[in-house]
């Protein structure tokens, strides 16, 4: 969810008086951070991932399932080894917006061994036990992205009511109780309350209704003259949902930059790969993604900001809510795909340009800076700009983007990070598994191969769309980059030439970009044929821009044909797993690197169930969660043909989700005939020593 600051929050009108202030030492914050790491280099390859979940009570004798509002008392349970032993937990315990929600990640950050690929489900099963020992019998956490009758009557237990005239109701929703935001930490109920003011209204989120045979329009709640509108007006229906999500640490700034820009484009097809969520408020949609929900669900920007009225009080007019897919690209390279008019703070920028940051950095700051705060404690409204980042941090942390570019916290060993955002949460440990190691992979051949994804910020734009339509995965095509001979070269001369590993997991000249960051390149970029160095005459400036002798950008990427660049409509199959003369496919070209990759056959046996499970579900062989839930809502003998999905259908999906999590059902469907990957706790005792030499055990 973001910075959790501790201390008394502020009023809206309090605040309000203060956003200038924040903005103003936000920045200076940022400017000192950035000259004391900006220099920072030969990070090692860490890497982890944070999954959430729901608590689902069921009452098997009435035949309903409704949310537990239970996580702050699980929570103060879970987080007890944490407090007894920070260094030796194998799981992180964190709140998220809900009473009925929690956040896992694993205790310590996965690194640079091939190895690591085979802990990730094991941890994940682990959490999930964990959480299950402390649970009644007829409770049961979840992996599903939304809970499908969230706002629907008596949705949560203890059941409680929506208070929308109560003036000191954090939400005054007409479906969401303040009860269901998590009361543990007064960030959550503070931000829903100060969304709604600075917005002047509540928020208003709107979903087309999947219209069946019998179904009855208006939509009970329907907005006038929108009959097929199924209304949210509540920050809980999107920050109440569930998400899947990744942080990598680079080796350095320019490699962050990198890695941020060449996943950004990827980040719409992941969206529709993993869409899980097509029901809300107990009705079928239009609509199998939460992001839109999650979009309009902060959306704080007053009407003179959406461009409903002329601008008088504000400063802009904001095209996005702030949370929502990136704006612009950081890398030098990415540049020229700058297509979308960036809305910045002129003062902010000249601020940030004076402080020594470069265009592309200072521009993207700038942007995020043009939001208030709208959540700020009394407590830290006075820092230390050249040591602490809380007011920087403050608005970074509530731009909620499909990527977020993280700068080294104050006095960490903590390097530049990215954080990969889209990804909706999968029903079974596998799916969420799979999903993680192949964008992990993923970044190794970015890095390896210097392959170029980098598509137009407007196409970018409008594959998020495509991506949350009925079945987009399936059906739907999107914008990508057509590959280019030199792509295909360098991936075919690493496997020809990348073939000599140690027998530890460690890689010898000869190899690819290696698992471990910082070694066999320059300032985190692999030649990509045999792993040496880019040429001796380039150098980096901290800015991320790349100098060859006193040229242009040196960075091998898919510069030929520049000028004939072809940007084409592809399936979410030709795009994983190849369209002849267009593009080799993602999961084929993480098969090369990892042909030239030393890994143990439990890991590999792992990795290929997951690949396999990609290619599938990418085919069309295994279908979405969302088309899955569509599927069994449709098929349910309770189904009216009404759109409207009541408790007891409810009931028998999350039972039957219950029964796939944990292992009693194979779902065709959703997994074939069942995977069974060889994942395991611990690292084979023969790598151990690689383990301890590289790092990879560090602390967060």
């Amino acid at each position: 969810m973001g910075l959790l600051s501790e201390g008394n929050p502020l009023s809206w009108e309090e605040t309000k008086k203060l956003v200038d202030h924040v903005r103003e030492h936000g920045i200076n914050q940022f400017i000192h951070l950035y000259h004391r790491l900006k220099d920072r280099q030969g990070d090692i390859l860490k890497w982890g991932d944070e999954v959430e979940y729901i608590i689902v009570k069921f009452d098997d004798e009435q035949k309903v399932a409704r949310v537990s509002l239970k996580a702050k008392d699980l929570l103060a349970k879970l987080n007890e080894k944490e407090l007894a032993d920070p260094n030796g937990v194998k799981s992180l315990w964190r709140p998220e917006y809900g009473a009925y929600m929690i956040e896992g990640t694993p205790g310590k950050p996965f690194g640079g061994l091939m190895a690591h690929f085979n802990l990730v489900e094991a941890n994940m099963r682990y959490r999930r036990e964990e959480v299950t020992e402390l649970l009644a019998s007829d409770e049961c956490v979840m992996s599903i992205t939304n809970f499908p009758r969230l706002g629907a009557p008596n949705f949560t237990y203890p059941v409680h009511q929506p208070r929308p005239e109560d003036p000191i109701s954090s939400a005054r929703s007409l479906y969401f109780p303040d009860e269901a935001i998590f009361p543990g930490h007064p960030r959550f109920k503070t931000l829903t309350r100060n969304i709604r003011m600075r917005r002047g209204e509540k928020v208003s989120i709107k979903l087309k209704v999947f219209k069946d045979v019998n179904t009855k329009l208006p939509v009970e709640g329907a907005p006038p003259g929108e009959p097929d509108v199924v209304l949210l007006d509540a920050m809980g229906f999107g920050m109440g949902c569930c998400c899947l999500q990744l942080t990598f640490q680079a080796c350095n700034i320019t490699e962050a930059r990198r890695l941020y820009d060449q996943l950004a484009p990827l980040c719409p097809i992941m969206l529709a790969l993993t869409a899980a969520s097509p029901v809300y408020r107990g009705y079928l949609t239009e609509s199998d993604c939460r992001w839109n929900v999650i979009s309009s669900s902060v959306d704080c920007r007053t009407e003179e900001e959406r461009g409903l009225v002329p601008l008088n009080e504000n400063k802009f007019r904001i095209a996005k809510s702030r949370y929502d897919s990136i704006d612009s690209y950081l890398s030098p390279e990415g540049a020229k795909y700058n297509d979308v008019k960036l809305t910045y703070d002129e003062d902010v920028y000249k601020r940030l340009i004076e402080g020594g940051i470069d265009h592309l950095l200072a521009q993207h700051v700038a942007h995020l800076f043009i939001r208030d705060t709208v959540s700020l404690f009394s407590e830290k409204v006075h820092q230390n700009d050249e040591e602490d980042t809380d007011h920087f941090e403050n608005i970074q942390s509530t731009n909620w983007q499909t990527m977020r570019f993280k700068p080294p916290p104050p006095n960490s060993s903590i390097g530049w990070r990215v954080e990969f955002r889209p990804c909706e949460a999968q029903i079974s440990d596998f799916e969420n598994a799979a999903i993680v190691c192949f964008v992990v992979l993923l970044t190794r051949v970015i890095l390896s191969y210097q392959l170029n994804f980098l598509t137009p910020i407007s196409k970018v734009d409008e594959n998020m769309q495509t991506a949350q339509k009925r079945d987009a995965c399936r059906k739907e095509k999107f914008w990508f980059r057509k590959s280019s001979k030199s792509t295909e070269q360098r991936a075919a001369c690493v496997q020809i030439n990348g073939t000599s590993t140690n027998t530890n997991g460690s890689s010898t000249a000869t190899d690819p970009i290696p698992l471990f960051n910082g070694t066999g390149k320059l300032n985190g970029h692999g030649n990509g044929l045999n792993g040496n160095a880019n040429n001796n005459n380039s150098s980096s400036n901290a800015n991320g821009s790349h100098i060859h002798n006193g040229g242009t950008d040196s960075d091998q990427t898919d510069t030929d044909d520049e000028e004939t660049e072809l940007f084409q409509l592809l399936t979410i199959n030709e795009i994983f797993n190849g369209k002849p003369g267009v593009f080799p496919g993602l999961v084929p070209l993480i098969r090369s690197y990892l042909q030239s990759m030393e890994v143990d056959t439990d890991t590999h046996c792992t990795i290929e169930q997951y690949l396999r499970f990609i290619q599938k579900r990418a085919a069309g062989d295994l279908i979405t969660t969302a088309t899955w839930i569509r599927e069994q809502v449709l098929n349910h003998p309770d189904y009216k043909k009404d759109s409207v999905v009541s408790d007891r259908i409810n009931y028998d999906l999350l039972k039957s989700i219950q029964r796939i999590q944990e292992g009693k059902h194979v779902e065709p469907a959703l997994l074939g005939q069942g995977n069974h990957s060889k994942t395991k706790d611990f690292i084979p005792p023969a790598l151990q020593k690689q383990l301890a030499k590289t790092g990879c055990c560090e602390d967060k």
